[in-house]
This record gives C-alpha cells, structure tokens and sequence, in this order.
C-alpha cells in the first residue's frame, strides 16, 4: 500500500488537468468605446465638484446597482418650481466633523432594495463625480450609511462602461488622502 502525503484543505495542492496546456490572457475587448479603461481599487477617494469638494473614501461594489451617499437631516424643498432637498454630509468615516450642508435638485425618487432585503424610498439626484483624473455625472441615493463602514458606495452604474477593478489593491486612481 501506497501512503497518500495529506495536505489540509486550505493548502491542497492543485493539479492542472493537462499540463500540455498553457493558459494565456486573452486582451480586454471593449465594443463601447475605444478609449482605456481606468483601473481602480477595491476602495478610493472621490470628490464631488460643485457639491463637495472634501473628499469622501468610498467603497467601489460592483453588486450594488445604485450608488448611496451617507446623508443625515434630509428635508425637501420647492425652489423655482423644481423640487430640491437638502442635506448634511459628514465626509470622513466615523466622525462628525466635518458636517457639510449640501442642496441639490432631485431626479427621481426610487424604492430601493438594500443587501438585507428592506426597501426603501431614497431621493435620487445627479452629480459630477471625480475620481483620479475622471469626471463623469452619476446618479447618488441619499441614505443613512452611519452603520455600514463607507459613507459612499459607488455601485456598478456609475462605473458603467469606463473602469476595471481589482479587488486586491485600494487608492489605485486616487492618491492616499492623509487625515489631520
């Protein structure tokens, strides 16, 4: 009898089925657009020109569908015969301060299903996003994040068509911000 070496489930060693075959990466074909894609972390920092300039560390889920800010005290409002709400930011992850007081028109209101299966009616409004040397507008849901550990989620419609991720690297596009 032949003793088997037994390695534990975690380090088992993988055998290719044929090891004639090599595996080569295919090229990335894009049939949207022929400009590059911007690779992205897991994690970045994004800032929003006109409605935040503090930069906000945001958490990149290409599960989520719509993208959700962390926004606290949201009254709406008619301005001009066009509906507006306004709101507080609180940019930096567990903390109070800075508070930003933001308006903005909205562009819809949605029920919106959360990973734990709730619904929710959330304003919708549209903003200018930057993210590294990109600008692009996105549609943002105003939501209260204070539990989750992102105060923005940028979901897989607002990376539609120009971005890759790679999950095993953060801050790839943006600069590590520095908290004073």
């Amino acid at each position: 009898m032949r003793l088997r070496r037994k390695y534990p489930p975690r380090l088992r060693r993988i055998r290719p089925a044929n090891p004639r075959i090599k595996v080569r990466s295919l090229p990335v074909v894009s049939t949207k657009s022929p400009k590059e894609k911007v690779v992205v972390g897991w994690r970045e920092w994004v800032t929003f020109p006109g409605l935040l300039e503090e930069p906000v560390k945001a958490k990149i889920d290409s599960g989520a569908r719509t993208s959700a800010i962390h926004a606290v005290d949201i009254q709406t409002f008619t301005e001009r015969g066009a509906p507006h709400v306004s709101f507080i930011l609180y940019p930096l992850q567990r903390r109070l301060k800075p508070a930003i007081k933001c308006v903005a028109e909205i562009c819809d209101e949605r029920e919106i299903t959360s990973s734990t299966g709730h619904r929710h009616a959330r304003y919708v409004i549209e903003v200018e996003a930057r993210l590294g040397n990109v600008t692009w507008p996105i549609e943002l849901t105003l939501a209260d994040r204070a539990p989750m550990g992102f105060r923005l989620l940028l979901g897989r419609q607002a990376l539609k068509g120009g971005f890759l991720i790679n999950p095993n690297r953060s801050f790839i596009a943006s600069k590590r911000i520095v908290k004073n």
